[in-house]
């Protein structure tokens, strides 16, 4: 079977969907190189296109033994097309066939002959358009409904957003396919000892609307009235241009400097950057999954997290929640953490053990089961294919 996975999400900083994609890639190599009967001929081609940024030599080295293609094509002209045209199709500028054509957003890439498939990792674009920028607010609303009723399997990342997308895509359930995160490759091993120093708060994530960092800076300065000594905040991710107010914020004097601006922080770097703190705070107001809450409790990091998305699916009973929208309780429960170090340790604890619930190994295993009933020949059936 061969798989084309468009691989451009992971082009850059690898933020949630970047990763995702880049571990299930490495996760599906690591079956065929296991010799498992379900990925007996897989072949796993990456797809790359843009004008100026190529794939990363070191990625392709965690990915040795798939095959890449990278066109320099310009990105937003390509996306266009693909997404308002459905031409040209793949197989024209790969030049090869494929049994499956696995698009990494909510919209399709056009295909003249492999099944056709498309992932969504979250509905707040469609649910929340004016949380959306660029091609997520133009083109997902308008486009989603039509490119889900053509494709022949939804991936998805989360059984919350899997409710959703029956709720608001009315894809038939057995077009639904569920493959959650599991702990990237770079956390490695356990970390459950907490830092010496006491350690920081820490939020790990893109800096853009749906993430509320506007409530944790108001939950941060409760905690600060109430204990001026308490942990600095740290804010790693990349900002979007609607978190320019909020890093105004941030740096304002009522904080003191006691912000820190990390901005977005690379795989090398991440296992440092959880090892120090005391703990993760998430307080989305959305979320089809939260892989930060996972890799904090792989880790062994207490998490603060919100009672919304898919979060309390992640952490479980593993972590304290707060409603996103009440920053008096997030902040009773930042407080609850720093005050009770038995309940910090006994998070700890818990949140290792819920993450081991997560593997990537059995995510990989559900998508090449799915893609494997797609084929012609267990199906009985052609898959249908779009593109001029």
């Amino acid at each position: 079977m061969r798989i084309l996975l468009d691989y451009r999400p992971a082009l850059r900083q690898r933020t949630g969907v970047g990763e995702w994609v880049h571990e299930l890639a490495r996760s599906l190599l690591a079956l065929r190189a296991s010799g498992d009967p379900l990925a007996e001929g897989l072949e796993l081609v990456l797809w790359s296109a843009s004008l100026r940024d190529r794939l990363d030599p070191a990625a392709l080295a965690e990915l040795a033994g798939a095959a890449a293609i990278d066109r320099r094509i310009p990105v937003r002209a390509l996306t266009w097309a693909w997404n308002r045209l459905e031409w040209p199709p793949v197989e024209m500028m790969a030049g090869g066939r494929f049994d499956v054509v696995h698009a990494t957003t909510p919209l399709l890439v056009p295909s003249r002959h492999g099944a056709r498939v498309c992932t969504i990792y979250d509905l707040d674009f469609l649910l929340r358009p004016d949380r959306a920028w660029g091609e997520m607010r133009r083109d997902f609303p308008a486009l989603v409904r039509a490119h889900t009723a053509r494709a022949d399997c939804v991936v998805t990342i989360s059984a919350h957003t899997r409710e959703q997308i029956l709720e608001h895509l009315q894809v038939p359930p057995d077009r639904i396919v569920v493959c959650r995160p599991g702990v990237p490759g770079w956390a490695g091993a356990e970390g459950p000892a907490p830092p010496a120093s006491g350690g920081y708060i820490l939020f790990v994530g893109t800096l853009e609307p749906r993430k509320n960092v506007p409530g944790l800076l108001e939950a941060y300065g409760q905690l600060l009235a109430a204990d001026p000594a308490a942990p600095r905040l740290v804010l790693a991710g990349r900002p979007t241009e609607a978190a320019a107010p909020w890093l105004e914020t941030a740096r304002a004097a009522q904080f003191g400097g006691r912000v820190v601006i990390r901005g977005y922080v690379p795989d090398g770097q991440r296992r440092a950057l959880y090892a120090g703190a005391a703990m993760l705070v998430l307080p989305s107001f959305e979320e089809g999954f939260g892989l930060p809450a996972l890799e904090a409790m792989a880790l062994g990091v207490p998490v603060v997290a919100s009672t919304r998305g898919a979060l309390p699916e992640v952490v479980g009973d593993a972590g304290l929640q707060a409603d996103p929208s009440d920053a008096g309780a997030l902040c009773a429960q930042m407080q609850r953490v720093l005050r009770e170090p038995g309940l910090a340790s006994q998070m700890r604890e818990q949140g290792l053990r819920r993450a081991r619930q997560f593997s990537w190994d059995a995510s990989a295993r559900t998508l090449l089961g799915a893609f494997r009933r797609l084929e012609p020949g267990r199906t009985g059936r052609r898959p249908a294919g779009s593109g001029r």
